[in-house]
């Protein structure tokens, strides 16, 4: 079985952590971990996991390690890993912006590495990735990277000229969509409804909708029509959301998370 190893210790990488222990059937011995926060490594170290000394120790005892730490510190954790690298590791970068490229020459090495961009849903086993390996990956370690994220939910390949502009797709959309949710349930609340009782009805609408979606057969304008009778609430409610620009708020708002990625990146 392939090791794997994992630089960082918080929310994602003790999501991924648990989906792939209970696609081992709660085994863990084959993965190690550290982070420079002693609490997160105690925390996750319950899951039955080796806990590391160095980030070095964990690329020394792996075949696969993953980068789940901020873009912004990519620089430096990579320089640190640099004596225990070799082609033989296959590497996962989790950082919105970070680019294959980054990581081959910041590691100093030519190593396989898979660009992943999760989202933290994947807590919940209802994660949505975007997955992009390098040319030089070995069709198992590509096929163990998918899998490692697939058990928390959905996955598609995405080509790399992509990756900054996916992350306002499923990386930071779900924020997106808990703003969407809590101006609801606020409006709901400012006429007097319980808004824990709004919340419930608006978060089943959530789902609803996305299997509508899903499963139905119709697109997404054939949806709306659907539902928007002629001279009714709904169309009162979507004409009130285009003299708003809504979409084009929202798509303002993924451009802006676009070129932010595409900053961390440089």
């Amino acid at each position: 079985m392939k090791k794997i190893g994992f630089i960082g210790a918080g929310n994602m990488a003790t999501a991924i952590v648990n989906g792939l222990i209970s696609q081992q059937n709660g085994k863990a011995d084959f993965i190690n971990v550290f982070d420079v926060s002693s609490e997160k490594c105690d925390i996750i170290a319950k899951l039955g996991v080796n806990i590391c000394k160095t980030g070095e120790d964990v690329v020394k005892s792996s075949d696969i390690i993953v980068l789940a730490v901020k873009p912004q510190n990519y620089p430096e954790v990579l320089e640190s890993l640099k004596s225990a690298v070799s082609p033989q590791k296959t590497f996962v970068s989790i950082a919105a912006g970070i680019s294959i490229d980054f990581v081959q020459r910041g590691l100093d090495c030519k190593c396989p590495v898979v660009r992943v961009m999760p989202n933290t849903p994947l807590l919940l086993k209802k994660g949505a990735s975007a997955l992009c390996p390098s040319d030089n990956i070995s069709d198992e370690d590509k096929q163990t990277v998918y899998d490692m994220f697939a058990g928390s939910g959905v996955c598609e390949y995405i080509t790399e000229e992509h990756m900054n502009e996916i992350i306002s797709v499923n990386g930071s959309s779900p924020a997106y969509i808990y703003l969407f949710a809590k101006a609801m349930a606020d409006y709901a609340k400012s006429k007097g409804i319980d808004y824990d009782k709004a919340m419930n009805l608006v978060c089943a609408t959530l789902e609803g909708s996305a299997a509508m979606l899903r499963e139905s057969g119709d697109s997404a304008d054939v949806l709306i029509e659907k539902v928007s009778s002629k001279g009714g609430t709904t169309i009162a409610a979507l004409d009130k959301l285009r003299e708003h620009g809504f979409v084009e708020a929202v798509q303002d708002a993924m451009e802006a998370c676009t070129k932010r990625a595409e900053e961390l990146g440089k």
